[in-house]
């Protein structure tokens, strides 16, 4: 298959300008690349931090569809790669039988998923439980669950330079899935015809913890599309984006997947990572 572009989708709290160090790095492989924000969430940062109304009553279904329109304008099905929420957006298209593979980098959780930690929880819900719309995390819960391995000098500058508002109907329907009939977060796990999916942990993530994401790759098991999880013990949340060899990673493991091949595994004690695929 020949795979021309690659489609990157943000989570929450976060607009395009997540991905820029991926924007920057995959067309000097070759590669076109469509990073935007979710539907409402274009333009100024400072803008939509004053005034998330364009963007506060968005629920997930509406953001699925945002990139599904997307991809259907596309010459050829892409590359996906999701984060945090955007992972979850992942699961969800390619289950609707769109793109060439797919990446979920720290994914929300999708509905089945029966022990969500209470960190996880409590950083989803937040301010969610209240009349507000749309929420925002501090300098100081920023640190503490996106940027944990950073210094805090250097978590207030990505906080100052990538941090919005996020619209708590999506967290909602996250929190509570399991006790939703016809849950926004529904996959159907057995399904056999979707493209090939990596799920990514970080080993110091304290949102979507390694343990979230495993749970994740479990209910998978059920079916026989290709489903792979990869851990990379040294990162926390926002992290997993600062890093090209993360990008490298990924777009190795799809271009593998999508191409009918395995990559090999590696074991690299150097830099404190390892690949790990399922059989």
């Amino acid at each position: 298959m020949n795979i021309t572009t690659i489609v990157l989708i943000p989570g929450l709290w976060m607009t395009a300008l997540c991905w820029e160090h991926w924007v920057k790095h995959y067309p000097d492989k070759g590669y076109c690349v469509v990073a935007r924000s979710w539907p409402g969430m274009e333009g100024d940062i400072e803008q939509l931090r004053r005034d998330p109304g364009s963007f506060a009553s968005l629920g997930l279904k509406e953001v699925v569809d945002h990139y599904e329109q997307i991809i259907r304008e596309l010459e050829t099905p892409p590359i996906i790669i999701g984060y945090g929420f955007g992972g979850l957006v992942t699961q969800i298209l390619l289950d609707r039988g769109w793109g060439a593979a797919g990446v979920a980098i720290a994914s929300a959780p999708i509905k089945g998923i029966l022990r969500i930690p209470i960190s996880t929880l409590r950083a989803f819900l937040g301010d969610a439980l209240k009349d507000r719309k749309a929420s925002s995390l501090t300098p100081a819960q920023f640190y503490r669950t996106f940027a944990n391995t950073l210094t805090k000098l250097e978590s207030r500058a990505a906080f100052e330079r990538y941090a919005v508002p996020g619209p708590n109907r999506v967290l909602l329907q996250a929190a509570f899935a399991n006790f939703t009939p016809h849950a926004a977060t529904s996959v159907n796990f057995r399904n056999d015809t979707r493209a090939p999916l990596l799920l990514v942990a970080g080993g110091k993530d304290r949102i979507a913890r390694p343990s979230l994401v495993k749970a994740n790759f479990d209910l998978y098991r059920q079916s026989t599309a290709e489903t792979d999880y990869k851990e990379f013990p040294n990162e926390a949340h926002f992290t997993l984006l600062r890093e090209t060899k993360i990008a490298d990673y990924v777009l190795g493991w799809a271009l593998c997947q999508s191409n009918g091949s395995k990559l090999p595994s590696v074991s690299n004690h150097t830099d404190g990572w390892s690949v790990q695929l399922s059989t």
